[in-house]
């Protein structure tokens, strides 16, 4: 193994005890982490320009929940170059390659920074969540339950990110972006609450909000008047926010890592992989559904093609039956249209649901099998 440079001038300074050694300390887990990190903003950016297209030339109208999605993206874009800055400062290494190898001014650098990181963190998770809301809000206006539950989880989810946000903006008093080592001299003196209380209650309160987001969708698809087949098509549209739960519920574990193993800072890398995972993963989630609409074009274009080829051929081997193809082909293009498209309900262009589903009322008002009876009922 080659020994770093720093490592080697730490060593030729005495400042790395004699049982501490130098292969120990030079022991690295930042190329994996920065190749991770880099791979889902790309597939993120991915997404979003493709649900960017979908909304803005296919159902040429931008909502409130594409807004607060580029919003997100736009803070998740500083999230990951301070999250490649702190691992390539040595964030993720182990704690003695933090306490003997690195300078004090770049200890202090990497606090900060991770200080910053995190506050940009909690703040994308919350306009994202907010962002699914909204667009849960769209689906189901017509039902009273799901409409009042969406407009009661949003003050709760403001109410759980408060806390996340104070918490770390004044961990110490005086207020500061430093959060010492015991080891750690400073010229003052920091009274400070335990990084792995505040990060412990942060990820414990995330958890919630994930949990709450996403049992809306199941909520939703189960008043739904449509049969079991449809519900698990809708599921699988729906249900990726399953994967961000179980994102979530494994950072909470590296967190308690982080606070209370010996070698905590050994789990950072991955702890910032589990973050832009976690903000990833629900921009992701949330973009399936707007997707539908660019594979849906692709499809029918590929059905058109299919049907006008059928009808050549059929014209070509001259059948005696004109009638009977022609129906055919109609019912056929009335079914594609119908998984094709998303529902009309309210007069808006585009919705998650198949175009005979609708969401039952507080009064008991059901979908029918046409889409007049979607758009009236």
């Amino acid at each position: 193994m080659t020994i770093p440079a720093d490592i080697l001038a730490a060593s030729a300074a005495g400042r790395i005890p004699s049982n501490v050694s130098l292969e120990y300390l030079a022991q690295s887990r930042d190329h994996s982490a920065i190749v991770g990190i880099i791979f889902m903003i790309c597939l993120t950016g991915l997404l979003m320009i493709l649900r960017l297209y979908a909304r803005a030339y296919i159902v040429k109208k931008i909502g409130l929940d594409d807004a607060l999605a580029i919003l997100t993206f736009v803070l998740y874009i500083p999230i990951v170059v301070l999250s490649i800055v702190l691992i390539n400062l040595g964030s993720g290494r182990h704690i003695e390659y933090i306490q003997y190898v690195l300078s004090m001014p770049t200890v202090r650098q990497t606090e900060v920074l991770d200080f910053v990181a995190h506050v940009l963190y909690t703040t994308a998770l919350f306009l994202c969540r907010l962002s699914g809301l909204a667009f849960y809000y769209r689906l189901t206006a017509r039902s009273t339950k799901l409409h009042m539950s969406i407009l009661v989880a949003a003050p709760l989810l403001f109410a759980a990110y408060l806390p996340q946000l104070f918490l770390l903006i004044f961990h110490c008093r005086p207020v500061t972006g430093l959060w010492p080592y015991e080891w750690q001299t400073e010229p003052r003196t920091y009274n400070c609450l335990s990084w792995g209380l505040v990060y412990s209650v942060n990820s414990g309160l995330s958890l919630a909000c994930d949990i709450l987001m996403f049992a809306i969708p199941a909520i939703l698809i189960k008043e739904l008047h449509i049969s079991m087949e449809k519900k698990i098509k809708l599921s699988i549209v729906m249900f990726p926010g399953v994967f961000v739960i179980v994102i979530s519920a494994v950072r909470v574990w590296l967190v308690a890592i982080g606070q209370w193993a010996s070698d905590g800072s050994w789990a950072y890398n991955p702890m910032l992989c589990i973050e832009n995972a976690e903000i990833a993963g629900t921009l992701i989630a949330l973009s399936v559904p707007a997707l539908k609409p660019v594979f849906g074009n692709v499809f029918a274009h590929l059905t058109e093609y299919t049907s006008s080829h059928t009808r050549s051929r059929s014209r070509s081997t001259k059948l005696r039956s004109h009638s009977k193809p022609l129906s055919g082909v109609a019912s056929s293009n009335r079914d594609n249209k119908r998984l094709i498209n998303w529902s009309k309900l309210g007069g808006d262009d585009y919705e998650m649901m198949p175009s005979e589903v609708s969401v039952g009322t507080r009064d008991g008002n059901h979908g029918h099998g046409d889409g007049a009876s979607a758009r009236g009922g």
